[in-house]
């Protein structure tokens, strides 16, 4: 017997919520703001798996990026803002 899955009304809000602070980064993304360029590797929406990643209680996303210039990679949690800037888009 399959299992259907319902999202109440809060899980459905605090998806979108999610989402749009996410942003358009996605996995091969390349975006830059005032702290650097940088391209998106990878997106972790389960908010459990955020949060270890993270080591923050209240973490609902973590994006692992590469600094383009340095090489550095870290895991962010960052919304994205009116400062965050699209250089480089894929196809989905």
């Amino acid at each position: 017997m399959a299992t259907i899955t319902v999202l109440s009304q809060q899980d459905e809000a605090l998806r979108r919520v999610v989402a749009d602070q996410i942003g358009p980064r996605a996995e091969g993304v390349v975006y830059d703001n005032g702290s650097g360029t940088f391209k998106v590797l990878a997106v972790v929406t389960d908010a459990s798996e955020a949060r270890r990643i993270l080591r923050r209680r209240a973490a609902q996303f973590a994006i692992e990026v590469v600094d383009i210039f340095t090489g550095a990679r870290e895991y962010t949690c960052t919304v994205w803002t009116g400062s965050d800037r699209v250089r480089k888009a894929v196809a989905a």
